[in-house]
């Protein structure tokens, strides 16, 4: 009987192990998979809810910096910008790659519709050219950066030589006052007019101090499409790159630079990229090696 009894005890006490050893496992299994991160969250008691940290990563823009060396972008090719992706916050969809001039400084830098100017930059070289302007006060429309500002006094000198005197509109603005600017023909005229003639801040040339509208000394036709039939532009057509300059936005090439002709607008490169532009009947855009199109501006 005792025996009987002995029997029962022990079997009673390896079947009362064997479940706190079961027990012990599924424990030691999830703090495992915790340490290695592949537990499984518990469901949510809310099943109309979903993980914040997700909803907080899609509703940052994405932005991505592409590695550069040596000024050369290893994802576009193009020299001297880096590439940024952005992310429309409204819809969560991705835009057009806008490029960022990692040398602003440089004569030659693109700046259009895709690629723009540090947020920051502010050329450290401006001066005023000793040229006639349109306007009497002393203005920061009449700057320019020092190389150009010396090549456009030899420009002015020599239509001037040729009985044709021109003078200046507008040359340098601010990342300010472009932002006026553009906001002031936005509400005139409405967004998409304004992007066929006018730069959103950080895409517009004049923010280089490299560029100058310019007209005849009468000021007829500044900045009009009518200055186009004038002999001052004919003449800045045939003469402009002696001295370093192009036609920034040439007729016919609208879809290529994003904008509409503007025979008064001109834009410093240097004597031997502006000859090579006009000789082989490009653009800034077509010259600058494997840079990003412009999409056409929509009627």
């Amino acid at each position: 009987m005792n025996s009987r009894r002995t029997t029962a005890a022990a079997l009673l006490l390896a079947a009362f192990m064997l479940v706190s050893a079961a027990c012990g496992d599924g424990g030691s299994k999830t703090q495992a998979d915790t340490a290695a991160g592949t537990s499984t969250p518990p469901a949510s008691s809310n099943t109309g809810s979903t993980s914040t940290s997700a909803d907080a990563s899609k509703s940052k823009p994405a932005e991505t910096t592409a590695a550069s060396t040596n000024g050369q972008n290893q994802a576009s090719g193009t020299p001297g910008v880096k590439q940024t992706a952005q992310t429309d916050t409204k819809s969560g969809t991705k835009t057009d790659d806008i490029q960022v001039a990692a040398n602003p400084a440089d004569v030659a830098v693109l700046v259009n519709k895709t690629y723009k100017l540090p947020d920051n930059y502010k050329p450290q070289d401006l001066v005023d050219p000793n040229v006639p302007f349109t306007f009497k006060e002393k203005l920061e429309k009449r700057k320019m950066r020092k190389e150009a500002a010396a090549a456009l006094e030899k420009l002015f000198q020599a239509a001037k030589k040729d009985n044709l005197p021109l003078a200046g509109v507008s040359a340098y603005r601010s990342h300010e006052t472009q932002k006026t600017v553009y906001d002031r023909y936005v509400k005139k005229d409405g967004e998409a007019a304004a992007n066929k003639y006018s730069a959103k801040p950080g895409h517009s040339e004049h923010e280089t101090g490299l560029a100058i509208d310019v007209a005849g000394s009468s000021g007829k036709c500044a900045a009009e499409d009518c200055f186009g039939a004038t002999k001052e532009a004919k003449w800045l057509a045939e003469h402009a790159a002696d001295y370093g300059f192009i036609i920034r936005y040439p007729e016919g090439k609208e879809s290529i630079t994003g904008y509409q002709y503007e025979p008064w607008h001109l834009r410093y490169v240097g004597v031997d990229t502006a000859k090579a532009i006009v000789k082989q009947g490009v653009t800034l855009e077509e010259y600058v090696k494997n840079a990003v199109p412009v999409t056409k501006p929509k009627s």
